[in-house]
């Protein structure tokens, strides 16, 4: 970590101003740099105190970078990388918080020689935005996914391990495609199902509801650009997973329809076992069967 003078977080909302306030909260000596493109954000953000120093100009934020953090929705990596990437200097370390990770691999590859990209998932927030609620222990006990192919800069990838494991992640590495697959089921399925879930409702009969149908959607509360640029990054994975979705519920829906509570209940309590499992590897650590 002695390597990092410099942090550079580009976006700040609920992600990016959490980085910026563990940084300067973790006594690590690392200079808090951000910028954000909406001039009221700036403006909000030095009132907040969220970093060291906040720039107007996103070239100038990043010029004595040692390392850069994407935290904007992901459909911006692609533009933000071209125009930062003539002015980083050699050895910069480029990494970001996006929920999908192939394209942005593949974006990366406009970087100039001597600037390495390492992707970075931390699995924390919530689905509150903005810089407002930015919390210098979001990162605490979270799970941060490392993403990067066989020939990727292996001290780039350490420091970048070695970053989020001080911010208090408890960090795994995988390929990104690896990544994909595996967010689309746990991650991006079940806010495609929330949603469908409300926009399947009568909101006549919404104000009926209790507070099983308000903890099942909660998620769909999420920004709207930010997961319109998830499902759009990783359209293929999702499609798969909400087809193996609608699969089960049809399976549902015959049982429910011949009147078949042996096969009802075995659906039930199929879903309540391995419900029961992933709680119980939660808490215990324990590997999941």
């Amino acid at each position: 970590m002695k390597k990092l003078r410099q942090v550079t977080v580009i976006g700040l909302g609920l992600l990016g101003s959490s980085v910026t306030l563990a940084i300067k909260g973790g006594n690590s000596g690392i200079k808090a740099v951000a910028y954000s493109h909406r001039a009221s954000t700036r403006q909000k953000a030095r009132k907040l105190g969220v970093a060291d120093v906040v720039y107007d100009d996103i070239r100038q934020s990043v010029a004595e970078a040692d390392m850069v953090i994407l935290a904007t929705p992901i459909c911006t990596f692609e533009e933000i990388l071209k125009t930062i990437g003539p002015g980083l200097k050699k050895g910069c370390i480029v990494t970001d918080v996006g929920s999908t990770k192939v394209l942005v691999h593949k974006w990366a590859k406009t970087l100039p020689r001597g600037v390495y990209f390492v992707g970075s998932h931390p699995i924390a927030g919530s689905e509150q935005r903005g810089v407002d609620f930015g919390r210098d222990d979001l990162f605490h006990n979270a799970l941060c996914i490392v993403t990067g192919e066989k020939n990727i800069n292996s001290k780039a990838r350490a420091i970048i391990k070695k970053f989020w494991t001080t911010l208090g992640c408890k960090v795994s590495t995988m390929t990104a495609r690896e990544h994909d697959k595996i967010l689309g089921n746990v991650s991006h399925l079940p806010h495609a199902m929330a949603a469908a879930l409300l926009n399947a409702s009568d909101m006549k009969k919404l104000k009926w509801c209790g507070k099983g149908f308000i903890d099942t959607t909660r998620i769909a509360s999420g920004a709207s650009n930010i997961w319109t640029d998830i499902f759009y990054t990783n359209s293929e994975n999702i499609c798969k997973e909400i087809e193996a979705a609608v699969n089960q519920l049809n399976k549902l829906k015959k049982a429910i329809r011949q009147k078949d509570k042996k096969q009802i209940e075995k659906l039930l309590s199929l879903a309540r076992e391995k419900r029961a499992k992933l709680i119980q590897y939660k808490v215990s650590k324990k590997e999941l069967m």
